[in-house]
Protein backbone atom coordinates (compact mmCIF):
# COMPACT_ATOMS: atom_id res chain seq x y z
CA UNK A 1 0.00 0.00 0.00
CA UNK A 2 1.47 3.34 -1.00
CA UNK A 3 1.61 6.41 1.19
CA UNK A 4 -1.51 8.06 -0.29
CA UNK A 5 -3.64 4.97 0.29
CA UNK A 6 -2.45 4.75 3.84
CA UNK A 7 -3.38 8.37 4.52
CA UNK A 8 -6.86 7.99 3.01
CA UNK A 9 -7.55 4.86 5.01
CA UNK A 10 -6.57 6.58 8.23
CA UNK A 11 -8.98 9.49 7.66
CA UNK A 12 -12.53 9.36 9.23
CA UNK A 13 -15.20 8.79 6.65
CA UNK A 14 -17.98 11.48 6.37
CA UNK A 15 -21.29 10.58 8.05
CA UNK A 16 -23.90 9.01 5.89
CA UNK A 17 -26.90 11.09 4.73
CA UNK A 18 -29.35 9.26 6.98
CA UNK A 19 -27.24 9.85 10.06
CA UNK A 20 -26.98 13.59 9.29
CA UNK A 21 -30.75 13.80 8.93
CA UNK A 22 -31.25 12.02 12.24
CA UNK A 23 -28.94 14.46 13.98
CA UNK A 24 -30.78 17.44 12.49
CA UNK A 25 -34.17 16.05 13.51
CA UNK A 26 -32.90 15.37 17.02
CA UNK A 27 -31.59 18.90 17.36
CA UNK A 28 -34.86 20.33 16.05
CA UNK A 29 -36.89 18.23 18.48
CA UNK A 30 -34.72 19.26 21.40
CA UNK A 31 -35.08 22.92 20.46
CA UNK A 32 -38.89 22.58 20.22
CA UNK A 33 -39.11 20.81 23.56
CA UNK A 34 -37.01 23.52 25.12
CA UNK A 35 -39.24 26.24 23.65
CA UNK A 36 -42.38 24.47 24.83
CA UNK A 37 -40.94 24.12 28.31
CA UNK A 38 -40.07 27.82 28.40
CA UNK A 39 -43.56 28.72 27.19
CA UNK A 40 -45.17 26.49 29.81
CA UNK A 41 -43.07 28.04 32.56
CA UNK A 42 -43.94 31.52 31.33
CA UNK A 43 -47.69 30.75 31.22
CA UNK A 44 -47.58 29.21 34.68
CA UNK A 45 -45.83 32.32 35.94
CA UNK A 46 -48.44 34.52 34.23
CA UNK A 47 -51.31 32.49 35.69
CA UNK A 48 -49.83 32.75 39.18
CA UNK A 49 -49.53 36.52 38.76
CA UNK A 50 -53.19 36.74 37.64
CA UNK A 51 -54.32 34.62 40.58
CA UNK A 52 -52.53 36.98 42.96
CA UNK A 53 -54.09 40.07 41.35
CA UNK A 54 -57.59 38.61 41.43
CA UNK A 55 -57.17 37.48 45.04
CA UNK A 56 -56.16 41.03 45.98
CA UNK A 57 -59.10 42.41 43.96
CA UNK A 58 -61.54 40.26 45.94
CA UNK A 59 -59.87 41.12 49.24
CA UNK A 60 -59.99 44.87 48.54
CA UNK A 61 -63.71 44.56 47.66
CA UNK A 62 -63.36 46.64 44.51
CA UNK A 63 -65.92 46.98 41.72
CA UNK A 64 -63.75 46.13 38.69
CA UNK A 65 -60.22 45.28 37.62
CA UNK A 66 -58.93 46.24 34.18
CA UNK A 67 -55.97 44.50 32.50
CA UNK A 68 -53.70 45.86 29.79
CA UNK A 69 -54.25 44.77 26.17
CA UNK A 70 -52.90 41.28 25.45
CA UNK A 71 -53.24 38.30 23.12
CA UNK A 72 -56.16 35.90 23.28
CA UNK A 73 -54.03 33.15 24.89
CA UNK A 74 -53.34 35.32 27.94
CA UNK A 75 -56.92 36.63 28.11
CA UNK A 76 -58.16 33.03 28.21
CA UNK A 77 -56.07 32.49 31.36
CA UNK A 78 -57.63 35.58 32.93
CA UNK A 79 -61.09 34.28 32.05
CA UNK A 80 -60.33 30.84 33.48
CA UNK A 81 -59.03 32.21 36.78
CA UNK A 82 -61.97 34.64 37.04
CA UNK A 83 -64.51 31.87 36.38
CA UNK A 84 -62.97 29.76 39.15
CA UNK A 85 -63.27 32.77 41.49
CA UNK A 86 -66.92 33.34 40.51
CA UNK A 87 -66.35 36.68 38.74
CA UNK A 88 -67.63 38.21 35.51
CA UNK A 89 -65.26 38.86 32.59
CA UNK A 90 -65.78 41.23 29.63
CA UNK A 91 -63.38 41.89 26.75
CA UNK A 92 -63.27 45.14 24.78
CA UNK A 93 -61.28 46.52 21.88
CA UNK A 94 -60.13 45.16 18.53
CA UNK A 95 -58.58 41.72 18.33
CA UNK A 96 -54.88 41.83 17.58
CA UNK A 97 -54.72 45.58 18.25
CA UNK A 98 -55.90 46.71 21.68
CA UNK A 99 -58.30 44.07 23.03
CA UNK A 100 -58.27 43.88 26.82
CA UNK A 101 -60.20 42.21 29.65
CA UNK A 102 -62.05 43.67 32.62
CA UNK A 103 -63.34 41.59 35.53
CA UNK A 104 -66.32 42.51 37.75
CA UNK A 105 -67.93 41.07 40.81
CA UNK A 106 -70.83 38.68 40.23
CA UNK A 107 -73.25 41.00 42.01
CA UNK A 108 -72.21 44.29 40.36
CA UNK A 109 -71.58 44.02 36.65
CA UNK A 110 -70.91 46.92 34.26
CA UNK A 111 -73.63 49.49 33.62
CA UNK A 112 -75.14 50.11 30.19
CA UNK A 113 -73.24 53.41 30.03
CA UNK A 114 -69.92 51.72 30.73
CA UNK A 115 -70.54 48.98 28.18
CA UNK A 116 -71.45 51.56 25.53
CA UNK A 117 -68.34 53.65 26.21
CA UNK A 118 -65.92 50.72 26.27
CA UNK A 119 -67.42 49.04 23.20
CA UNK A 120 -67.07 52.29 21.27
CA UNK A 121 -63.38 52.43 22.14
CA UNK A 122 -63.70 55.06 24.85
CA UNK A 123 -62.04 55.22 28.25
CA UNK A 124 -64.19 54.58 31.31
CA UNK A 125 -63.34 56.25 34.59
CA UNK A 126 -65.03 58.11 37.45
CA UNK A 127 -65.19 61.42 35.57
CA UNK A 128 -66.85 59.74 32.58
CA UNK A 129 -69.35 58.01 34.86
CA UNK A 130 -70.22 61.34 36.54
CA UNK A 131 -70.58 63.07 33.15
CA UNK A 132 -73.00 60.44 31.81
CA UNK A 133 -74.97 60.36 35.08
CA UNK A 134 -75.47 64.14 34.87
CA UNK A 135 -76.47 63.85 31.22
CA UNK A 136 -78.99 61.12 32.05
CA UNK A 137 -80.62 63.31 34.73
CA UNK A 138 -80.88 66.20 32.28
CA UNK A 139 -82.46 63.93 29.67
CA UNK A 140 -85.00 62.70 32.20
CA UNK A 141 -85.90 66.28 33.14
CA UNK A 142 -86.25 67.20 29.46
CA UNK A 143 -88.46 64.16 28.83
CA UNK A 144 -90.68 65.12 31.79
CA UNK A 145 -91.02 68.69 30.47
CA UNK A 146 -91.92 67.45 26.97
CA UNK A 147 -94.47 65.02 28.43
CA UNK A 148 -96.10 67.80 30.45
CA UNK A 149 -96.17 70.06 27.39
CA UNK A 150 -97.83 67.32 25.35
CA UNK A 151 -100.49 66.88 28.04
CA UNK A 152 -101.07 70.63 28.03
CA UNK A 153 -101.47 70.64 24.23
CA UNK A 154 -104.02 67.81 24.43
CA UNK A 155 -106.02 69.62 27.13
CA UNK A 156 -105.91 72.86 25.14
CA UNK A 157 -107.04 71.08 21.99
CA UNK A 158 -109.92 69.49 23.88
CA UNK A 159 -111.09 72.91 25.09
CA UNK A 160 -110.80 74.30 21.57
CA UNK A 161 -112.90 71.48 20.18
CA UNK A 162 -115.61 72.20 22.75
CA UNK A 163 -115.57 75.92 21.97
CA UNK A 164 -115.36 75.50 18.19
CA UNK A 165 -112.02 77.30 17.94
CA UNK A 166 -110.31 74.15 16.74
CA UNK A 167 -112.62 73.73 13.76
CA UNK A 168 -112.39 77.43 12.93
CA UNK A 169 -108.59 77.17 12.73
CA UNK A 170 -108.72 73.84 10.88
CA UNK A 171 -111.06 74.85 8.07
CA UNK A 172 -110.45 78.60 7.80
CA UNK A 173 -107.91 78.17 4.97
CA UNK A 174 -110.43 76.06 3.01
CA UNK A 175 -113.76 77.87 3.32
CA UNK A 176 -112.81 81.24 4.77
CA UNK A 177 -112.72 82.42 8.33
CA UNK A 178 -116.34 83.64 8.49
CA UNK A 179 -117.74 80.37 7.16
CA UNK A 180 -115.47 78.44 9.48
CA UNK A 181 -116.75 80.40 12.48
CA UNK A 182 -120.35 79.68 11.47
CA UNK A 183 -119.56 75.99 11.04
CA UNK A 184 -117.88 75.94 14.43
CA UNK A 185 -120.92 77.56 16.03
CA UNK A 186 -123.23 74.96 14.51
CA UNK A 187 -121.15 72.15 15.99
CA UNK A 188 -121.01 73.61 19.49
CA UNK A 189 -122.43 71.33 22.13
CA UNK A 190 -125.73 72.77 23.41
CA UNK A 191 -126.55 71.01 26.66
CA UNK A 192 -126.65 68.00 24.46
CA UNK A 193 -125.65 64.46 23.84
CA UNK A 194 -123.80 64.89 20.57
CA UNK A 195 -124.64 67.85 18.32
CA UNK A 196 -128.48 67.92 18.67
CA UNK A 197 -129.87 70.27 21.35
CA UNK A 198 -131.23 68.39 24.32
CA UNK A 199 -134.48 70.40 24.11
CA UNK A 200 -135.26 68.66 20.82
CA UNK A 201 -134.89 65.28 22.49
CA UNK A 202 -137.10 65.98 25.51
CA UNK A 203 -140.68 64.65 25.66
CA UNK A 204 -142.88 67.79 25.91
CA UNK A 205 -146.08 65.89 26.90
CA UNK A 206 -147.56 66.01 30.38
CA UNK A 207 -147.75 62.90 32.53
CA UNK A 208 -151.53 62.65 32.03
CA UNK A 209 -151.19 62.92 28.26
CA UNK A 210 -148.43 60.31 28.25
CA UNK A 211 -150.55 57.83 30.25
CA UNK A 212 -153.53 58.44 27.95
CA UNK A 213 -151.42 57.75 24.87
CA UNK A 214 -150.16 54.52 26.39
CA UNK A 215 -153.71 53.32 27.15
CA UNK A 216 -154.81 54.18 23.61
CA UNK A 217 -151.96 52.16 22.14
CA UNK A 218 -152.88 49.17 24.31
CA UNK A 219 -156.56 49.33 23.27
CA UNK A 220 -155.63 49.57 19.62
CA UNK A 221 -153.31 46.59 19.93
CA UNK A 222 -156.06 44.56 21.63
CA UNK A 223 -158.54 45.43 18.84
CA UNK A 224 -156.05 44.38 16.19
CA UNK A 225 -155.47 41.08 17.98
CA UNK A 226 -159.24 40.39 18.17
CA UNK A 227 -159.69 41.18 14.50
CA UNK A 228 -157.00 38.72 13.51
CA UNK A 229 -158.52 36.06 15.77
CA UNK A 230 -162.04 36.55 14.26
CA UNK A 231 -160.69 36.31 10.73
CA UNK A 232 -158.92 33.08 11.59
CA UNK A 233 -162.13 31.59 13.05
CA UNK A 234 -164.14 32.46 9.91
CA UNK A 235 -161.63 30.78 7.67
CA UNK A 236 -161.69 27.66 9.81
Amino acid sequence: MDLLGSILNSMQKPPSTSEAQRNAMRQQREAMEKKQKEMKNMLNKFRKNIEEKIAKFIKDNKFSLEFEPMEQMYRSIIRDVADVAGLQVYSFGQEGVDRYSVIYTKEMGPSEDELAVRRSGGIWDESKAAELAKQRIENQKLAAIESEEEKHRKRKRGREELSGTFYKQKYAHLIGEDAAIQAAQKTNLNKSYGEVPSENKKDQRSIEQTMADIRAKKLKKAENDNTVEDTHSSVT
